[in-house]
């Protein structure tokens, strides 16, 4: 629950007891229950606090005095007399505000807790738009690692907390939504519909979470209606949107034929057009492909209620069309959140969820912005299109992808649905019966249509395709709440039962041969392919938490969660947390008078992982044409099962500090953890003799340590003047301590290096090693060694080592077969985060985002096709960065080697040379606002606003944008970027948000 301004305070007499028996409800001004608020006899030792109805009953007498206080409000005192006292007003303490914060399964005040977590009030999030929650963190909280993905639209960016925790599971949080699981994604929330999210990260924090935990939590709040409250709150803002390359710059025509004619053997270049006019050929494919897009995003919300019924109305709509032409998103949704209080005893809060997101895709070729020559028009000399494998073309293998896109197109369209039963029975004074109930259904459908007369339709006289996706998910939970007060002491605790399924049904068809211009199935002449599957897995748990603390001074909490899964052979495991922390501020003798809040904290204990595959414990065999007989099916052993897997577990110790100082206008936390993840799932590989190359076991260990530091402050706080500043930063090494052993020749057994790829798909992409001591995210290639001086030529290290693996010598070479492949750094960055700053200056405020990251490194995989040196003539070419040299005659120190037609050197292929340092300094936002007066227009406020998106970026990353990609496929964090990378976009905004 969220403290509110102005709280009121009923104190009536019961008439059929002992006159200094009183009873009270303390109450907010909205008329919402304030738990946990003190209430003190002045002068004696009687003192008592209301439950979680707000109730109290405390002994005194005529004349005396009551100290009400509550975290929040500034204290008041209240004298007892004959008569009623009436409603007494506590106004809001500034410094305190946001005390209540929302964690696991519960609310608590900030400064009883014991674990690590950031809360991130909604407000914050909207200097960002964008119609994903993940890509609006980016910065907000340390230990918070944001991947945004691309600027295309609706893309989804990855989040990670405190490090990667598992090699081949999701990395990404668990996300629980107004007290519901809702998995790994907060699907199509609507951003503005938050009021607050919590970003749980150590022990302490998300082992009540259990199974789910190991990725850290991140638990959201929406919105609500206050009692007496009736309003309508209207936010709109319209923009532009402007791709932005980065240091990427292709060649144009007349740079590309000097690039040619630079070639140590371009006497041997003989195409028909290589000729001097070609020089003058120059078609800007970026140019054709790119546009200025267009934002629109607009809210409307209603709310307002009596005591007993108050209800909260959004309907938002979010459209955006691409930068790069032919991709629309669009997005429509609703909130109908409501709370009903029939009876004193019980609270139901119904709540209604839903969305329609669609896209219509008829986009440009990314690819062929960075790729196609610029000598090579799509259009003749007429304006007509040329078909594919043009004459006229310098290339002409390849495709002119706009013939295509006169017919070709695809579009998909997704509905949300969301509903929630939840209610609360307060069975005594200390104890109440919560429960929660949710419903959520997800329908997606994709359809793509692809003419006989183009490109990929040719061979099969075109085709239909038709994917429906369906999935349902069920949850609920059953606590009860325990809360106490006696004297000094304060005791909560909760224990309950948790039940979460998810059953998913989807239908793929392919249809081929089609008459031009019919898009549906009916009208194909051969069914292409029909697929289809149905997935089911069910999680229950058993939950207890339980808090105490003495005088707010000493703080002790303890978790323990049972989950039992469905995919496990042994399916229930055992997770736990014990945290405590001291308040010194509190102490008598602490006598610091700058220091307004000072709080040590320390919490160990254990989350969980579960494999991202649904029946990994059972040998499974799939329906396959290869196995079947006269056209009866037969069935072939796809999978091996492994009865004994179980949960991975990471075990956390993580200690912190939280400071406020001057008037608490000084803001400091920082906190170090050391996560250990034991029995790692990986799918191990096995002979294939069984036509099955893998089995998932759990096989190894690995430990991130890092910390994690915050700090703010009011620089200048006066009446018309407030200036502050907020920095974070967070700092994570990870490390592989353990890994599975394979058999040696002569019978012992040896935990070997395990090369993984990168991710891409891509063949020749870079390759990562899992080997014990090193992180997970080291690259594992060829080392470059620089050009030859004397010829020109590529050259990589040859390192010879002895048996225990230590380096013995070092020598260069020009074949590349001859390299050895060594470990060359890793991915992740040493150190990132964000920094914000605040100023309002009267009616003026102006809010500054940036984001940063130091240490971390990227394999440009773009630059083996457009840095290649001359071996590939078939598309276009990077131009150098400022600082890179190209090797001309003996002598020359250069970066780049010798640049030869149709280059043989390998000087392209996979090595160090490819891998760059990505830091970077960003402005994520700016945005300058005015508030206006117009209470006669019964405008509670105005505000009208400009701002930017990602106006600048300072890097030496020779990419399109050097903060790490995004897989669109998988949603994981790629440590590569491929040829064709979406550019992030700068936006533009005018916005106004008004409240009546």
């Amino acid at each position: 629950m969220m403290t509110k301004p102005g709280a009121a305070i009923l104190i009536t007499y019961k008439t059929d007891a002992v006159r200094d028996r009183i009873t009270g409800i303390v109450k907010d001004a909205s008329g919402t229950p304030i738990p946990g608020a003190s209430i003190t006899v002045k002068g004696t030792k009687r003192v008592t606090s209301t439950d979680n109805a707000g109730n109290f009953t405390i002994e005194a007498a005529k004349g005396d005095v009551l100290v009400i206080s509550s975290i929040g409000y500034t204290s008041q005192e209240v004298t007892v007399s004959g008569d009623s006292i009436g409603n007494i007003t506590l106004n809001e303490a500034a410094e305190s505000l946001g005390e209540l914060v929302v964690v696991g399964y519960s609310v608590q005040r900030k400064e009883s807790l014991t674990g690590a977590l950031s809360t991130i009030q909604g407000e914050k999030l909207k200097n960002v738009t964008s119609p994903n929650v993940q890509n609006l963190l980016a910065g907000k909280a340390p230990g918070l690692f944001v991947a945004p993905g691309s600027g295309k639209p609706g893309t989804a960016g990855s989040v990670i907390i405190r490090g990667q925790a598992t090699l081949n599971g999701t990395t990404s949080p668990l996300w629980v939504l107004d007290g519901v699981i809702v998995g790994s994604s907060p699907g199509e929330l609507n951003p503005e519909d938050i009021e607050s999210m919590t970003v749980l990260k150590d022990a302490a924090s998300t082992a009540i979470y259990g199974s789910q935990g190991a990725n850290g939590v991140i638990v959201v709040t929406t919105k609500r209606a206050k009692s007496g409250q009736m309003g309508v709150d209207i936010s709109t803002r319209n923009g532009f949107t402007q791709l932005t390359n980065g240091n990427l710059q292709m060649m144009n025509g007349t740079e590309l034929y000097d690039y040619f004619a630079s070639f140590a053997n371009a006497n041997t270049i003989s195409f028909p057009r290589w000729k001097p006019d070609l020089r003058d050929s120059n078609f800007d494919w970026w140019d054709l492909a790119t546009r200025t897009g267009f934002n629109q995003n607009h809210n409307i919300t209603l709310q307002g209620g009596s005591e007993k019924l108050q209800s909260l109305l959004s309907v938002g709509y979010y459209d955006e069309s691409g930068a790069i032409r032919g991709y629309d998103y669009e997005r429509y949704n609703f909130r109908l959140n409501s709370t009903y209080k029939p009876f004193q005893w019980l609270t139901v809060k119904p709540a209604l969820v839903g969305s329609r997101r669609s896209v219509a895709d008829r986009q440009y070729s990314v690819t062929s912005i960075y790729s196609n020559l610029p000598w090579d028009s799509p259009y003749d000399a007429n304006g007509n299109l040329v078909p594919h494998r043009s004459s006229l073309w310098v290339n002409t293998a390849s495709t002119n992808y706009l013939y295509d896109l006169q017919w070709n197109k695809g579009s998909n369209v997704n509905y949300e649905m969301m509903g929630n039963l939840d209610f609360d029975i307060q069975i005594t004074k200390k104890l109440t019966f919560a429960s929660v109930n949710n419903y959520r259904y997800n329908n997606y459908a994709a359809a793509g249509y692809t003419d006989p007369r183009s490109n990929g339709g040719l061979s099969v006289n075109g085709r239909v395709t038709d994917y429906r996706s369906e999935y349902t998910r069920r949850y609920t939970n059953q606590l009860l709440r325990y809360s106490n007060n006696w004297g000094k002491h304060n005791l909560n605790a909760l224990g309950g039962y948790e039940f979460n399924d998810f059953r998913s049904k989807t239908l793929d068809v392919y249809g081929t041969g089609i008459v031009p211009g019919f898009e549906v199935l009916d009208v194909t002449a051969k069914p292409e392919r029909t697929r289809g599957g149905i997935s089911e897995w069910a999680v229950q748990s058993f939950l207890f938490n339980s808090s105490y603390d003495f005088d707010g001074r000493y703080l002790a909490q303890v978790s323990l969660r049972r989950d039992g899964a469905s995919n496990f052979g042994k399916k229930y495991g055992n997770f736990f947390s014990v945290s405590a922390g001291w308040n010194i501020s509190r102490e008598d003798w602490f006598k610091i008078s700058q220091i307004n809040n000072l709080k040590i904290r320390a919490a160990y204990g254990s989350v969980g992982n579960r494999p991202a595959s649904l029946y990994p414990q059972y040998n499974l065999y799939a329906v396959n044409p290869a196995a079947g007989y006269n056209g009866i099916p037969g069935l072939l052993i796809s999978q091996l099962g492994n009865p004994n897997l179980t949960w991975e577990q990471t075990y956390t110790t993580g200690v912190g500090m939280d400071l406020t100082a001057f008037n608490n206008r000084l803001r400091l936390n920082v906190d170090y953890y050391d996560k250990s993840t034991d029995n790692i799932l990986y799918n191990v590989p096995i002979s294939g003799l069984t036509g099955i190359t893998s089995i998932s076991q759990n096989i190894g260990k690995m430990s991130n340590k890092g910390f994690e530091l915050a700090l703010g402050g009011d620089i200048i706080k006066t009446r018309d003047l407030v200036w502050s500043l907020d920095i974070n930063l967070g700092h994570n090494r990870n490390k592989l301590t353990d890994i599975y052993k394979t058999r040696n020749p002569d019978g012992s057994y040896t935990a070997k290096p395990l090369i993984v790829g990168d991710g891409l798909g891509i063949a020749g992409s870079a390759n990562r090693v899992f080997q014990i001591g090193l992180p997970v995210d080291t690259y594992y290639m060829k080392e470059w060694a620089g050009v030859n001086p004397a010829d020109g030529k590529p050259t990589w290290y040859v390192v010879t080592r002895d048996a225990s693996g230590n380096e013995t010598a070092r020598t260069t070479t020009s074949d590349y077969s001859k390299a050895t492949d060594e470990r060359v750094g890793k991915a992740n960055p040493d150190v990132f985060g964000g920094i914000t700053t605040f100023l309002q200056y009267k009616n003026f405020d102006l809010n500054a985002v940036f984001g940063y990251s130091i240490g971390g490194r990227v394999y440009n995989y773009s630059r083996q096709e457009y840095d290649a040196d001359g071996t590939y003539t078939d598309r276009n070419q990077m131009r150098l960065m400022d600082d890179w040299v190209r090797w001309q005659k003996p002598g020359d120190i250069a970066t780049h080697p010798v640049a030869r037609y149709n280059n043989q050197d390998k000087g392209n292929l996979v090595s160090s040379r490819y891998i760059e340092s990505n830091d970077f300094f960003r402005m994520r936002s700016l945005a300058l606002g005015y508030s206006f007066k117009l209470e006669k227009f019964k405008a509670k406020s105005f505000r009208a606003f400009i701002s930017g998106e990602n106006l600048f970026v300072l890097t030496k990353y020779s990419g399109v944008d050097p903060e790490i990609p995004v897989s669109e496929d998988s949603g994981s964090v790629l440590f590569s970027t491929g040829p064709s990378v979406y550019p992030m976009t700068r936006k533009f905004m005018f916005g106004v948000n008004v409240s009546f």
